[in-house]
Formats: structure tokens, C-alpha cells, sequence
């Protein structure tokens, strides 16, 4: 599959697509004889989880340790790529639980506002 073919079906730019491959995000795509990126299904799965992982907030140090780990021998650093991904998802959990926070807390200043809102109709229908 060509890197627009990736770019088009995973909704992100061909630089970006280069950047994961330059930054270790990805390992290293083969190329065809003309020296063209050909991404294999395998390359496919690790764009996506890539994408998954970055828009969940993972850090491109963080990823770039898994893929590396990956690379190093799958069966033999399975251990540790869960470590990692646990470690990760304790972050997201945190994260999540501090974003519900703070939806909570918009949540009821809405409703504070509403209210005055409600009270100054109410105010003004008596004048």
C-alpha cells in the first residue's frame, strides 16, 4: 500500500507518516524498487496503533521504548512492553479521572448560571 493509500485510510498526513518512521514510532517500512514506501498490513496495524496511542496522549518517548522493545525480540520482551502499557494506562486512568473532575465541575457551574439566569427572568417578569 503507496503512503497516501496509508495517509487516506488513516486520516493523517504523508509528513506524518514519515515522522513516525523517522522517529521510530513505526518500524522501518520496506520499499519497492523504485524506492517507494510499500506498507504491509503488519506496517498498517502499527500505524494504527500508533495513532491510537498518540491520541490518547501516550508520549512519542514512551512509544518509541515499545516499538524498540518490540524490535529487540517479541517473545522475549513481552514483560516488559506490558509493564509499560500498564504503567500507561494507570497515566490514562489518572488523566480520565482528573478530566471527569473538571467536566463535574463545569457541569455545576452551568447549572449555578442557569439558575441566576432563571432567577433574573423571574426578576425582571415582576418589574
Amino acid at each position: 500500500m503507496l503512503i497516501a493509500e496509508v495517509s487516506q485510510k488513516f486520516d493523517i498526513s504523508q509528513d506524518t507518516l514519515r515522522y513516525y518512521e523517522r522517529a521510530g514510532l513505526i518500524p522501518r517500512v520496506n520499499r519497492n524498487k523504485s524506492g517507494i514506501r510499500d506498507y504491509t498490513e503488519e506496517d498498517c496495524g502499527w500505524v494504527g496503533f500508533i495513532k491510537c496511542m498518540r491520541s490518547a496522549g501516550l508520549p512519542v518517548e514512551v512509544l518509541v521504548e515499545y516499538v524498540a522493545l518490540f524490535q529487540r525480540g517479541e517473545a522475549e520482551t513481552l514483560e516488559e512492553r506490558k509493564k509499560l502499557l500498564i504503567e500507561q494506562r494507570n497515566l490514562l486512568m489518572t488523566r480520565m479521572e482528573d478530566t471527569k473532575k473538571t467536566l463535574d465541575y463545569i457541569d455545576h457551574k452551568i447549572a449555578i448560571i442557569e439558575q441566576k439566569i432563571v432567577e433574573k427572568g423571574i426578576n425582571s417578569q415582576k418589574s
